[in-house]
């Protein structure tokens, strides 16, 4: 099993980003899928929310800039998300090395032009 370098769903106190080095199938990795899930579960509600009180013709400005920081926080977070997938899927993009021996290769094979 390889490694892989994973960007998670919080910070330092002091603001820093958190990095996860590992398999990717441990206690941290399946706590940041969770937190990230709640994350991007909060943000859909946010948006039908911002939606209701941008077309309030009745919303005081105070109520819109109070939406508006919710979003900013909301957009923060699911940036961070599709960055740390983002990063990990760059991390399957690697070319494979033909060492010329196909012995031992396992899973089943496609045709080049099943690739499109």
């Amino acid at each position: 099993m390889t490694n892989q370098t994973r960007l998670l769903p919080w910070s330092t106190l002091e603001g820093n980003p958190c990095v996860l080095v590992g398999p990717g199938t441990g206690f941290m990795s399946r706590m940041a899928d969770n937190i990230e899930s709640v994350q991007l579960g909060m943000a859909g509600d946010l948006l039908g929310h911002a939606a209701d009180t941008i077309t309030d013709p009745k919303a005081t400005p105070e109520e819109l800039r109070f939406v508006a920081a919710r979003l900013t926080e909301s957009l923060r977070e699911v940036h961070r998300i599709a960055e740390s997938r983002g990063d990990r899927l760059s991390s399957f993009d690697q070319p494979d090395v033909d060492d010329g021996d196909d012995e031992g290769d396992e899973g089943p094979q496609l045709p080049a032009e099943a690739g499109g």
